[in-house]
């Protein structure tokens, strides 16, 4: 039963359905729920800064394709080649984003997960004027920022956003990275606190400064955005 339920998942057509229905849904979410942003002119500060490097958490990341607001904004994101990444895939090129393939962690399994050549392809889709959208922890290391992103901005020289983005109505899974599922017909909030810059000359300690930073960042603006809601944030430990 089980090799036939995976064999299911692995079916391009059920993968594209089970894409198309996701991209629709997250459409519904954003159209019914009614977003303030923090700063309000947010997209006014970040506008001449990009192509930049949009940071964000694990499991709260089912409503951020909608940041690109503009059909001139480019965009690509990237996603694993695990086979539930191929619903993602999916689903965000159907919402107009982009994707590159491959892994942001840049431990043991770089190499093994398309780190490598992943890491490549964001740095040329930067100079190529796209923004890079990616999640700043790894899988199994929930809100602990990598280095990953870090390089990225290091060689680039593009600067990283941090931001949250969140709905008073939502499902919390019991899973890793405690993925929240957004519902409809709700309000939301959208919060970018500052941007970090990685100078292109950066040492290791300045890299795990930087680090730090980043991580302390989201972890704020993820508090705030629940708490503009009037809701706790959703316990990821």
């Amino acid at each position: 039963m089980k090799r036939l339920l995976r064999n299911t998942l692995r079916s391009s057509f059920v993968q594209r359905a089970v894409g198309f229905l996701a991209a629709e849904y997250l459409r519904l979410v954003w159209r019914t729920n009614k977003f303030t942003f923090d700063p309000p002119d947010v997209y006014g500060q970040v506008e001449p800064r990009i192509p930049a490097i949009f940071a964000f958490w694990h499991g709260q990341h089912f409503l951020t394709p909608f940041i690109k607001n503009k059909e001139s904004y480019r965009a690509k994101v990237l996603i694993s080649r695990h086979r539930d990444g191929e619903f993602n895939a999916i689903a965000v090129e159907r919402l107009g984003i982009g994707t590159i393939r491959g892994s942001g962690d840049h431990g043991g399994a770089f190499h093994r997960k398309g780190g490598v050549g992943a890491f490549r392809e964001m740095v040329q889709a930067l100079q190529d004027n796209y923004n890079v959208a990616l999640t700043a922890d790894v899988p199994k290391r929930a809100r602990i920022v990598g280095l990953g992103i870090i390089m990225l901005a290091r060689e680039s020289g593009r600067p990283i956003m941090p931001f949250a983005m969140a709905t008073s109505r939502f499902i919390r899974l019991k899973n890793w990275d405690r993925t929240t599922i957004n519902l409809p017909f709700g309000r939301g909030a959208l919060v970018g606190i500052k941007e970090i810059n990685v100078p292109p000359d950066a040492d290791a300690a300045t890299m795990e400064a930087l680090r730090q930073e980043l991580e302390e960042t989201l972890n704020e603006a993820t508090r705030r955005a629940y708490a503009q809601l009037g809701r706790p944030e959703p316990d990821h430990a």
